[in-house]
């Protein structure tokens, strides 16, 4: 495999590992967590589970396995290259 596709998957793992942080913190844990205080907080009392929440839960879950499928490819990339 050409050495393009490691740094392709190299910048998309680091473009998914930091918004899947970003991500991950702004959900809302036990204690209202860092969404409340971006404002998350005002939403959710007005409703039980905001369409925000929702698509923050699906935008991780999708960050999430593109992230997954990365580390999976360079494994595999890694292991073409070495030849074990």
């Amino acid at each position: 495999m050409p050495i393009w596709f490691a740094y392709t998957l190299i910048v998309l793992l680091v473009i998914t590992s930091v918004l899947l942080t970003m991500f991950i913190l702004l959900h809302r844990g036990k204690g209202g967590g860092l969404s409340s205080m971006f404002g998350g907080g005002v939403s959710s009392s007005l409703a039980g589970s905001s369409v925000a929440e929702k698509n923050l839960d699906r935008y991780t879950v999708l960050v999430g396995i593109v992230w997954f499928a990365c580390i999976v490819g360079l494994g595999l990339w890694i292991r073409l290259e070495v030849g074990v």
